[in-house]
Parts: structure tokens; C-alpha cells; sequence
């Protein structure tokens, strides 16, 4: 199925990854970590009833795009799918020394997908939220954290706020985040604790004003498996 032809796109749930500290890898490294990523990712979307090949994917490097299709229950994805996720990176990670950690921005909006790929608000959204400072600082500071889960503040006030099965809306942390534009609010969760630190313990406020560890990596120009079109 194609939005291209669709007066302001399709709404999609949109998920934006990032494997932190990829670029700091040895190559093998960097390989068992994406594979890794991808095996727990096959198995977030088949708990909730999402076959392969039936939404797009965009792989980036050290990240991910990805647009479900609009009939997948943005419910499962903030509950179900987040806990699956965050159960598989235990699994893969236990007995470790380095632990595969991810971040992953949520949003939802109109898409439009054309032959270069996926555009609109909730695209970029979703890659800021993941990408934020914030993000960053928090898995920084909280080396035991394997998986932070950031969702837009729309996504907060329609959805998880509702709660549900896995759903724990009193285990998000608002916090405001500057994308290049406008400023944004953002709802940070990291499965597993009842709320994400904002910063490092005990940081002093000239460390959380530098730049956060878990520099972005150079990411290749997007490109779109075979096996996602949707």
C-alpha cells in the first residue's frame, strides 16, 4: 500500500531506533549487536500480531525507521510491544559485558511514503524524541538501563495515559526537549523502573549542560528492505 497519493499522508504509528554507543564498537561487535537488534525487534512485532513484510523499515546504520500500518493498535505497541522488546534485550544481554542498549522514539501522525522514503511530522519527531539530549543523558547516567522508551507528548495524552496491559503511565517522566525548530514535550520510559532519571545522579549542572556521552554515529543514506513494504 502507498500514501503517496493521499491528500496529507496515512496516519501510522512511527518507531525511530538507535543502538547506543554503536559507533564506540569493534566491527564484530557491531555486527552481533544488529543482528541482536533486529531478532528482538522481530519478536516485539510478532507478540503483537505484526507480520514481516507488512509495514516499512528503514535501516540506518545504527538505527532504524519503521511506519506500521494504521490498523496496528498503538495500545500494543506502548504495552505489549515495548515489554517483548525490553524482554529480549534482557535475554540477549544477561552474562554480557557489552550490553546491547537501545533508544526508541514513538510518535503517530499523517505519513506520505514515496520511492525515497517516509516524510512528515511524526518521522521527525520520532528520530528527535530518540535522538534528544535527553535521551542520551539518561542513558548515560543509568548504565543499567538496556532499553529507553521516548513517546511524544501526544502519544502520552491519547494513549498511554489510558493505560492497558503492560501500559504504566505513572512510570514516564515528562521532560521538554529543542528539536531544530520548536521546542517539544516528550515522555521518557525506561522499562523495567519506575521512572527514567533525567540526569546523573548527583551531576553537577556544568556536567548536565555538556554534551552527553553516546555520540550520533554517521548514518549511510536510508534504505528499505526488500521484505518491508507495506
Amino acid at each position: 500500500m502507498s500514501s503517496a497519493g493521499v491528500n496529507g499522508g496515512i496516519h501510522r504509528f512511527v518507531v525511530a531506533g538507535d543502538i547506543c554507543g554503536s559507533g564506540t564498537l569493534a566491527t564484530a561487535e557491531r555486527r552481533l549487536h544488529r543482528a541482536a537488534t533486529y531478532t528482538a525487534f522481530d519478536e516485539a512485532y510478532s507478540s503483537v500480531g505484526v507480520e514481516p513484510g507488512t509495514f516499512h523499515q528503514e535501516d540506518r546504520g545504527d538505527g532504524f525507521l519503521a511506519a506500521l500500518r494504521p490498523d496496528v493498535s498503538p495500545t500494543l505497541m506502548v504495552g505489549r510491544w515495548t515489554d517483548t522488546l525490553y524482554e529480549s534485550l534482557r535475554a540477549h544481554n544477561t552474562g554480557r559485558s557489552r550490553r546491547l542498549r537501545l533508544r526508541i522514539g514513538m510518535a503517530a501522525g499523517p505519513v506520505v511514503r514515496n520511492r525515497h522514503g517516509l516524510a512528515g511530522r511524526p518521522v521527525d519527531l520520532a528520530a528527535r524524541l530518540c535522538d534528544s539530549p535527553t535521551a542520551r543523558r539518561i542513558m548515560a547516567g543509568a548504565p543499567e538501563v538496556d532499553l529507553l522508551v521516548v513517546v511524544s507528548d501526544w502519544l502520552y495524552g491519547n494513549v498511554v495515559v489510558e493505560g492497558g496491559r503492560y501500559v504504566e503511565p505513572d512510570h514516564y517522566r515528562r521532560a521538554g526537549i529543542r528539536s531544530e525548530e520548536t521546542g517539544e514535550a516528550a515522555w521518557f520510559h525506561a522499562p523495567g523502573r519506575a521512572a527514567p532519571p533525567l540526569t546523573a545522579p548527583g551531576a553537577s549542572r556544568a556536567s548536565r549542560a555538556a554534551p552527553p556521552p553516546c555520540p550520533p554515529s554517521p548514518s549511510p543514506s536510508p534504505s528499505t528492505s526488500p521484505s518491508s513494504s507495506y
